[in-house]
């Protein structure tokens, strides 16, 4: 299986700015945007075979993130209106 980095700058490139202005000044999103990475990292690490996951396991981590990166985007269309 083919990894895949879906680092936040990556996925909404528009957004740079306001991500990294958001990282410092909010605290929810910095919480938000530190779990997406790190369950970025971990189904990385799965796909590598690096840490073993069944595969129930890895499909709730990638829905997770997916429900975090929906909630990060609000929060970046919301700073930037």
């Amino acid at each position: 299986m083919a990894t895949s980095n879906h680092d936040l700058v990556k996925e909404f490139p528009e957004f740079k700015d306001a991500i990294h202005e958001l990282k410092i000044s909010d605290s929810h999103f910095r919480k938000l945007f530190d779990r997406y990475n790190d369950i970025d990292l971990a189904i990385s690490r799965s796909e590598q075979r690096i840490d073993l996951r069944s595969e129930e396991d890895e499909e709730h981590l990638r829905k997770e993130r997916l429900k975090i990166k929906d909630q990060l985007y609000q929060l970046l269309l919301k700073a930037k209106a």
